[in-house]
């Protein structure tokens, strides 16, 4: 069993609690948001797209936070953004409230999961970075799976009073994590005291890094799909159930809680986090032709539509379990110590602009043909993982997965 560090169960438990909470309300956000605010569907769809995109675009102040006050003080900063925004959702009633609410917490959902890996960087090095990154993402499903369940009970017997309680909990489920994270102790890496700090310019001027962060744009679009464009492909293309898709998200859900870790660990015989990032982005581009292919073959029967879309989906979440966590710890082992806020912001941006632009290529890539997405995708896949493979000589050092000093970058 791998020794843990010290305050590595404290951040573990934050983040399951976090996972508890967010479930809570991501299955119904938009629903959610329109029985607690009173607002029409899409006034609060069109406030919470600009509202994301701010976010986005403040991500480098909350790199340069990091950087000068420390992770583990911007996760605490973090939770208590997130919480306090859900605490006054249930009053935000007016558009110009809810816009203020929104705003505010989505600055601290979109530089959270930079802060966090930042966080890990702190805590742990080398082939525990992969670990815990793994057993995060696990974590994290499970979490998600648990509260939307949680919360289709509360609102069953609460009715839209419901919604204001999940708000709530959810509230309450972040300033919970932020109590337990405290715990995790405070880690100032000697490169940090004793060297300048590092600004955005040699951020941009870091082309493997920059390479780095493009390669995972180009396999992020991907992690779209399921939330996005596969509900409507297997309902409005291939006409299954509308149940199925319920179906599809619990088998992907329940493959990253029970399958994360023991994949970890597989991933680990590939060799360099690279080829196991790249490896990962070949599955999926191998799942995305797999959905190609089932509009081609058009399934007879809706039993065997349904075998062949969880099938499917099981090689989808395969690829995304091979990926993250390697592509997770390339970007923390290739951000030096001292910038490592700056660097990973930078990182999280390729994840931000991908959700962003997903909704608009999908649709409009959907309505021409109903396969031409998943090809685009399978092609910007391959992309990603060649690009990936190709940097291998200059991310060599943060590629290996043998235990290292963090904060090293090689090639750079």
């Amino acid at each position: 069993m791998a020794r843990r560090s010290p305050g590595e169960r404290a951040l573990i438990t934050g983040m399951t609690i976090d996972a508890l909470g967010s479930g809570m309300y991501v299955p119904f956000s938009l629903v959610f948001f329109q029985r607690v605010t009173g607002l029409p569907l899409a006034v609060i769809g069109a406030v919470l797209t600009v509202a994301g995109l701010t976010g986005m675009a403040l991500l480098p102040l909350a790199g340069a936070a990091v950087d000068r006050f420390g992770a583990r003080r911007m996760q605490l900063f973090g939770y208590a953004v997130r919480g306090l925004g859900f605490v006054a959702y249930p009053f935000a009633g007016t558009l110009p409230a809810f816009a203020a609410v929104a705003l505010f917490t989505a600055t601290g959902d979109r530089a959270f999961p930079a802060i966090q890996q930042a966080v890990i960087g702190e805590l742990v090095t080398g082939a525990d970075r992969d670990r815990l990154n793994a057993l995060a993402r696990s974590l994290r499903n499970a979490g998600l799976g648990a509260g939307g369940l949680l919360a289709s009970l509360i609102i069953g017997l609460a009715g839209d009073t419901g919604f204001t309680v999940a708000a709530w909990l959810n509230a309450v489920s972040f300033l919970v994590a932020a109590l337990i994270v405290r715990r995790v102790p405070r880690r100032q890496p000697v490169e940090t005291r004793r060297q300048a700090r590092v600004g955005y310019r040699a951020v941009l001027a870091d082309r493997p890094f920059l390479g780095l962060t493009a390669a995972n744009f180009l396999i992020a679009l991907g992690y779209s799909a399921l939330s996005l464009l596969l509900p409507a492909y297997a309902v409005t293309v291939l006409h299954a159930p509308a149940a199925t898709v319920g179906l599809l998200f619990a088998v992907n859900t329940a493959l990253c809680a029970v399958a994360g870790v023991p994949m970890n660990r597989f991933a680990r015989r590939i060799g360099r986090r690279t080829r196991v990032a790249a490896s990962g982005a070949a599955v999926f581009a191998l799942a995305f032709v797999g959905f190609v292919l089932l509009e081609t073959a058009r399934p007879s029967g809706v039993a065997v539509l349904l075998a062949a879309l969880v099938a499917t989906t099981a090689l989808y979440t395969g690829g995304e379990l091979l990926h993250s966590p390697a592509a997770s710890t390339l970007a923390i082992e290739a951000a030096p110590a001292e910038a490592r806020g700056r660097y990973l912001a930078t990182y999280q941006l390729s994840w931000s602009l991908s959700a962003t632009l997903a909704p608009s290529l999908f649709t409009a890539l959907l309505a021409l043909d109903g396969r031409l997405p998943w090809l685009v995708l399978a092609v910007s896949a391959l992309i990603g993982a060649g690009l990936l493979v190709r940097l291998e000589p200059a991310l060599a050092a943060g590629a290996s997965p043998a235990v290292r000093p963090s904060g090293v970058l090689t090639g750079a």
